[in-house]
């Protein structure tokens, strides 16, 4: 009886094995794609609002995220009376940032704009990984995680790690760039919740840029398919400049 009880015992661990060398880079995402919602849902999803926390040391920075999905991503931040945008398109980002001088609207940088230009889509990266042009690796896989390597087809390279229970999102590392020096942003995600119609959205987010600085966003409202003005990024003018030796207009 003794050998009987092993050999069930050795054959389960040896089918529980099997699977999980089975589970390929697509397998993993098809399964990320079912956990927070399925195909059906994700496509009914047309806009997301947030309405966000930024915590930074003691700050408490109130703020807004929309996504008009395939069509443009706006973040929104007031700071001691001053607000920070954000813009994200399918053509081009811009953004106002007082804190570093610009207070009038800016063009983005390529490389911040080519590392964050998939925010305009639902699920980022992720909505489309079977396209043409995108490859995985799956890196690495124990009882906990799964971690798979994606890289876009202009070689965007971000790094996922999957719980492998639920195959939710823990965390997604990058390169990027903190006050002009390259670093590994990683970003991880939890507290996830389902939406009015579904869809799983995180609602505690932690933003690490290696090492060197770090804050924590908490979403406190989420809106599935609120109307959106389809120009939430169209880019406004820069605000008209005195002449010298002219009154500014009151």
């Amino acid at each position: 009886m003794r050998r009987v009880l092993l050999g069930i015992f050795v054959f389960s661990v040896f089918i529980g094995a099997v699977s999980l060398a089975a589970q390929t880079p697509n397998d993993i995402l098809a399964r990320h794609e079912d956990a927070i919602g399925g195909k059906n849902v994700i496509s009914q999803v047309k806009s997301i609002s947030m309405e966000t926390t930024t915590h930074v040391g003691e700050n408490d920075i109130p703020g807004t995220v929309v996504t008009l999905d395939g069509v443009a991503s706006r973040t929104e931040m007031a700071i001691n009376g001053a607000k920070m945008v954000q813009c994200y398109t399918a053509k081009g980002g811009w953004m106002v940032n007082p804190m570093a001088g610009m207070a009038d609207p800016t063009p983005m940088p390529d490389d911040q704009y080519q590392m964050g230009k998939n925010q305009i889509y639902v699920g980022g990266d992720l909505h489309d990984y079977a396209a043409p042009g995108k490859k995985l690796e799956l890196l690495n896989k124990d009882a906990n995680t799964y971690t798979v390597k994606l890289t876009t087809k202009d070689n965007t390279e971000s790094t996922y790690v999957f719980d492998a229970a639920t195959y939710l999102v823990k965390s997604i590392a990058r390169k990027g760039k903190f006050q002009n020096q390259d670093v590994i942003a990683t970003t991880s995600l939890s507290d996830y919740r389902k939406t009015d119609i579904g869809l799983m959205v995180p609602y505690a987010i932690s933003i690490d840029f290696g090492g060197q600085f770090s804050l924590s966003i908490t979403v406190n409202k989420v809106e599935v398919n609120k109307p959106v003005d389809p120009d939430i990024c169209a880019m406004p003018k820069a605000s008209p400049q005195p002449v010298e030796g002219t009154a500014t207009p009151n």
